[in-house]
């Protein structure tokens, strides 16, 4: 087993991947921007080296820098987290040649998969069902000839990377030749490539995603499926396991479990992956890309598994074959993800940097918390503004709502805005409980209900309370996310 790891992150992810390495009795060294200095997961560390500005590409993108602290600090391994480097087969490839253990798949098959049109090419070899695209790149002329072939609406897609970066809905013919510049400097600015292709757009999909896991000996499994249907700017910010449409058949999940270890198979693919799928109305599936790392929303996987994803990613790095197989893979109960970000979701989710005031985190029964924040720590604005993932476990989806609203009841976070208020709303929506979803599931939601509205300006809401205060000592201070009692009130005095 390896002595000591270079975590290539930041955020909540470095944070959670250096708790299970600690675990492991594996000394952690962090790297980290100027913007990050005071950060968690850098006080975490065993060992720390700073690797340059705040922007990413002087930073966290900088392979050199990343390699030279490795060594430097004598990292046998390096963990790429999520983003940055860690689909980035460049990287991979560097750290074999440096002789450092890149913990996650090989070189190759990223070439072969973290493209999403070599992707594609590989799940059609394998016989997995694909949504109607181009197989390629693709300039001007050739997506309008594939919009008048299959028609409106399609899907721009960066070839290169996910996380709704370089992603375009156009709906028709006249917008097109915007929508392609505009996704292509996306793509460029995001992964270090223009190239676009085109896919004809479903609507009203499911975004369902299968974990696999396979080590060095062609051993390889599926941990079971994850809905991520609830998303804003083709970015997932709700998810959850089991699906409420597998749940109800659960045939899927076996059909699908064999459809992404075929075509990761066909990549020879090892360590830790997520297959994705957009599922439609009559519950036929289409693989959608792959993901050829570890996912942001793996928790609610080791939730119903009871697997830790990391650890298994270190041992299968090391060397060692899976401790199970698939017949040994079983699911328990119901877990549900939400993303929490500093963005206000009443005003396009734009990002809301500042210096957070207060904090106070959830707790009790079944509640996990993968974050990254303390109080004091100012939230910079040259990175995704995650936050923390809150995630909860019960026996059923009923009582994981329950489970999750409660917390998000108690979630406070004060001198920014933050979507924990709005997640309440999304959890407490008709539609929601009763597991109807799909990809566009938020802006029905807004269009639904009028745009909802966020609670008072909490600045009043606290002058009042004070106020309040004054007159009857005894009483508790405000939330600072507007969901306690003397918020409440504080709401309805406003309001009158």
């Amino acid at each position: 087993m390896f002595r000591k790891i270079l975590i290539a992150n930041r955020g909540e992810i470095a944070v959670r991947v250096t708790r299970t390495l600690h675990e492991m009795g594996i000394g952690v060294v962090a790297v980290y921007s100027d913007a990050d200095r005071t950060s968690l997961h850098v006080r975490m560390a065993d060992e720390a080296e700073r690797l340059g500005p705040a922007p990413s590409a002087e930073s966290y993108l900088r392979i050199d820098r990343i390699l030279e602290a490795a060594k430097r600090h004598g990292a046998e391994a390096i963990h790429p987290g999520y983003g940055f480097l860690s689909e980035n087969a460049d990287f991979a490839a560097a750290c074999a040649d440096a002789g450092l253990v890149f913990i996650g798949p090989s070189a190759e098959s990223i070439r072969a998969l973290g493209s999403k049109t070599a992707a594609r090419a590989s799940a059609l070899r394998a016989g997995a069902p694909v949504v109607p695209g181009t197989e390629g790149a693709v300039t001007g002329e050739a997506a309008r000839a594939f919009g008048r072939a299959h028609g409106y609406p399609v899907l721009l897609k960066a070839v290169a990377g996910g996380g709704g970066k370089g992603m375009r809905r156009v709906d028709r013919e006249a917008d097109l030749e915007s929508a392609l510049r505009d996704a292509s400097s996306e793509a460029q600015r995001a992964f270090r490539s223009a190239e676009i292709y085109i896919e004809k757009f479903l609507e009203r999909p499911r975004h369902i995603e299968i974990q696999i896991l396979g080590d060095h000996h062609g051993h390889m499994v599926h941990l079971g499926e994850r809905e991520c249907s609830i998303q804003r700017r083709h970015q997932k910010v709700i998810e959850e396991s089991p699906s409420p449409l597998v749940a109800l058949h659960p045939e899927m999940r076996h059909a699908m479990g064999d459809a992404a270890i075929r075509a990761a198979r066909a990549a020879g693919y090892y360590n830790a992956g997520t297959v994705e799928f957009l599922v439609d109305a009559d519950r036929r599936f289409y693989f959608l890309e792959v993901n050829t790392r570890l996912q942001v929303e793996h928790p609610i996987t080791e939730l119903v598994t009871g697997l830790d994803l990391v650890k298994l990613q270190v041992e299968i790095a090391a060397g060692a074959p899976l401790p199970f197989q698939q017949e040994d893979v079983a699911w328990r109960g119901s877990a549900i993800e939400c993303r929490i970000y500093a963005e206000d979701p009443y005003n396009q989710f734009l990002p809301y940097p500042g210096t957070i005031t207060r904090l106070v985190r959830p707790l009790g029964p079944g509640v996990r918390l993968d974050g990254c924040v303390y109080e004091g720590w100012t939230v910079p604005m040259e990175y995704d503004p995650l936050l923390a993932k809150l995630v909860v476990w019960a026996g059923t989806r009923d009582d994981a709502v329950a489970r999750m609203v409660r917390a998000l009841s108690e979630y406070e976070v004060g001198g920014i805005r933050t979507n924990v208020g709005f997640f309440r709303q999304i959890l407490e929506d008709e539609g929601f409980r009763a597991g109807r979803l799909h990809t566009g599931f938020i802006d029905e939601f807004f269009a639904r209900n009028h745009r909802p509205q966020p609670p008072p300006d909490l600045a009043a809401v606290a002058a009042l309370a004070a106020a309040l205060h004054h007159a009857a000592p005894e009483a508790q201070p405000p939330s600072s996310n507007g969901n306690s009692p003397w918020a409440a009130a504080g709401r309805q005095e406003l309001l009158r």
